[in-house]
């Protein structure tokens, strides 16, 4: 039954692109960022825990990829024939713990065969396969991830949060000299400034990967913490008859505060 469907699926996807006018438009290219975006609505979904959402998504996300491979398929580039394929031979090729004799003494070898295999299928580093395009906190952790896999890592937890200690004083060392000047090497300084701040994320992704947390995901719940607590102190406010623009700080402070307690 599943596979009858997913053929109904793309027959459906086949005929929206062939008789709709704004499916016969679009490119891979036009389409790309709403890819992105269906990604991103799954993750939402997911950290919602709202299943019926999660059902939805996961098949806007199945159109963008029976989409992106019909295009794909009109220029003689590649079938959703070889998609499978492709994917198929891939999980087993990089499980030889399942399909295969090797034995495995728990994930982390796991991990370690996998990046070993990717070299041997012909990439040049083990840092290849990480998008450009992932946000900077998400991209970092996963180069992070690759590399300590073949054992470039920190062998102390202690050791990685000295070196989140050094790169906040080197940032800092760098702004007070930035401060004392206001000349040419002004900004000179706030490029090197801006080195050292991106040395303090990388060191702090680093340390967060030693307490087994995933950054992105923390960040995310920050900032949606950061919305809660900041749309109850604009109630409050509202509530006063004020507007935000003619609060002060010392009162929006003091919402902030109780906010931790309310929301």
């Amino acid at each position: 039954m599943t596979g009858n469907k997913f053929n109904e699926f793309v027959e459906i996807v086949k005929r929206l692109r062939k008789e709709c006018p704004w499916d016969r438009e679009q490119t891979n290219d036009s389409i790309k960022a709403a890819t992105i975006e269906e990604a991103y609505e799954v993750v939402e979904a997911i950290e919602k825990k709202n299943y019926d959402d999660l059902k939805s998504e996961l098949g806007d996300l199945l159109l963008h990829v029976v989409f992106h491979t019909i295009i794909a398929s009109e220029s003689n580039d590649f079938t959703i024939d070889d998609v499978i394929d492709g994917i198929q031979n891939k999980l087993i090729r990089r499980h030889p713990h399942v399909f295969g004799n090797v034995k495995v003494s728990g994930s982390q070898e796991v991990k370690k065969n996998w990046e070993e295999i990717k070299l041997e299928e012909g990439r040049n580093s083990v840092l290849e396969g990480v998008p450009e395009m992932l946000p900077a906190l998400q991209r970092a952790h996963r180069l992070q991830e690759k590399a300590s896999k073949v054992g470039f890592d920190w062998e102390k937890k202690e050791d990685v949060w000295k070196k989140v200690i050094e790169e906040i004083e080197e940032m800092h060392q760098i702004e007070e000299k930035r401060l004392k000047l206001k000349d040419k090497s002004f900004e000179d300084l706030h490029n090197k400034l801006e080195d050292e701040v991106g040395d303090v994320f990388f060191a702090l992704v680093n340390y967060a990967r030693f307490l087994d947390v995933n950054p992105e995901n923390a960040l995310r719940r920050t900032n949606a913490k950061f919305i809660r607590r900041f749309a109850y102190v604009e109630e409050k406010i509202k509530a006063m008859g004020k507007k935000l623009s003619d609060s002060n700080l010392k009162e929006m402070d003091f919402y902030w505060e109780e906010s931790k307690d309310k929301v």
